[in-house]
């Protein structure tokens, strides 16, 4: 699974199913939207993972659908509803001993379910946080990670990035970051990558102005 070791100034961490196991929580609100709408709730999450909310739901609501207050309803309805969530183990004892200006989330979902989500499981917030609602282009662009790594004050090729899902893996390497695959997915976004199970095995030490990143 590791044995590998990175050097970053940055690094920069997806949230649902990389930080936080939010599995159960997305695939039930997921399937109340096909519930509502007659849709195939399987379809839905096949490629749901990893991208804004907004995006999923403009591209199989039924004509007519309110895309913004579905939208808002679903999000909601997470917000509510954080049983089930869990941290993936080892990323909180990981973030607490990063210096704070070196590291930032990256996420697919807003800026209020970040919060919710990571205070859920006790994960510290970050001082940077790029959320859906922060820019104009999400994940598999590579936009969400320049920003992040801008925002801290580095280029995206001087970061790891720690994502699991198909959509934020293209979006990093685009960006130019080296890139490690969190979990199990093994689709052709993820060839070639290094890769951890969690973040128990993971240590990161002092690399002169930078960090050298240990996978275990």
């Amino acid at each position: 699974m590791g044995d590998s070791v990175l050097t970053a100034s940055v690094l920069l961490f997806d949230m649902d199913g990389t930080l936080v196991d939010s599995t159960a929580s997305v695939e039930r609100a997921w399937g109340r939207f096909a519930g509502r709408h007659g849709l195939e709730a399987s379809a839905i999450l096949a490629v749901a993972h990893g991208r804004p909310t907004i995006e999923v739901v403009a591209e199989f609501a039924p004509h007519g659908v309110d895309v913004v207050a579905e939208t808002d309803r679903i999000e909601a309805e997470e917000i509510d509803r954080t049983d089930g969530i869990s941290e993936i183990p080892g990323a909180a004892a990981l973030l607490r001993g990063l210096d704070r200006d070196r590291w930032a989330v990256v996420t697919s979902a807003t800026r209020a379910l970040t919060v919710r989500r990571l205070a859920a499981v006790g994960i510290p917030l970050p001082k940077i946080l790029v959320a859906a609602d922060d820019v104009t282009k999400g994940k598999p662009h590579p936009q969400p990670y320049m920003l992040a790594a801008k925002a801290l004050g580095f280029d995206a090729a001087e970061a790891v990035v720690f994502e699991d899902a198909p959509a934020g893996l293209t979006s990093a390497q685009a960006a130019g970051a080296a890139t490690v695959v969190v979990g199990g997915y093994k689709g052709e976004a993820a060839d070639g990558l290094p890769r951890i199970a969690d973040f128990s095995s993971v240590t990161v030490s002092p690399n002169g102005s930078g960090m050298s990143v240990s996978l275990g």
